[in-house]
């Protein structure tokens, strides 16, 4: 049987790092598409038991017009989709920096329905079995603290939700990771509790035994504030930071 090929969108994160090892311990080949494509070599060579299993491409979620070009031209196209990239902006800074509010969009919303549209219509590719995003519970309600980037997230969230549905047809599963703070190089220096810090080798392993439910919140404590945050009164939800 043919190794499954696992397609990494924005796979220079920390925990897209983490999946893809996590995926090639597995056998599986991993197609890691990031703007940092250095770094990623660097990573894979120092870091890969099987470099081999890995091939590192270009790719960049906010420029819509090279999606097509990109997915077309793969080695290999997926049984597998993780779209991880993410991009970051302090909620007060993005309020007076649009471009900065319109990166997070770009990135966590625009260029992911832009690429995951372009595989999920393509009915040509018969072994898509499942395509994995990578969202955050600051998208599950609204905040002061960080309202901008949570309205991306929840964003894609829904648009994850729907694709679920309108690929249940053809038994593609759709899962959603929606994560607490991760220990990162997007969170270093934000002051986040410890107490309450995942690791991202801990998300990656949702990642890649993700079972066949939509939305996977890892962590129990996580579990309990994902519960709370999603119905709690909106008079509580103001006193939020």
């Amino acid at each position: 049987m043919l190794a499954k090929t696992v397609l990494i969108l924005g796979a220079n994160s920390d925990v897209a790092k983490a999946a893809l090892l996590q995926y090639t311990q597995k056998g599986y080949h991993v197609i890691a598409a990031s703007r940092s494509t250095d770094e990623l070599h660097s990573f894979v060579q120092r870091e890969v038991k099987q470099p081999g299993l890995v091939t590192v491409l270009y790719f960049d979620a906010a420029d819509f017009r090279s999606h097509a070009a990109f997915y077309t031209q793969l080695p290999e196209k997926p049984h597998i989709v993780v779209y991880a990239a993410g991009y970051l902006k302090n909620n007060e800074e993005a309020l007076l920096d649009w471009e900065g509010s319109f990166r997070m969009m770009q990135v966590h919303y625009a260029g992911a329905v832009s690429i995951i549209n372009l595989i999920a219509m393509d009915q040509t590719n018969d072994r898509l079995e499942r395509i994995i995003g990578l969202s955050s519970l600051s998208g599950v309600r609204g905040r002061k603290s960080n309202f901008i980037y949570g309205s991306t997230k929840s964003a894609f969230t829904q648009y994850l939700a729907g694709l679920r549905q309108y690929l249940f047809p053809r038994r593609i599963t759709v899962n959603v990771i929606v994560a607490g703070y991760i220990r990162s190089k997007m969170t270093a220096g934000l002051g986040l509790p410890e107490s309450l810090m995942l690791e991202p080798s801990f998300i990656a392993n949702a990642v890649v035994n993700a079972g066949s439910g939509f939305i996977i919140v890892p962590g129990l404590k996580w579990k309990m504030i994902y519960t709370a945050l999603k119905y709690m009164p909106e008079r509580l939800v103001a006193k939020l930071p």
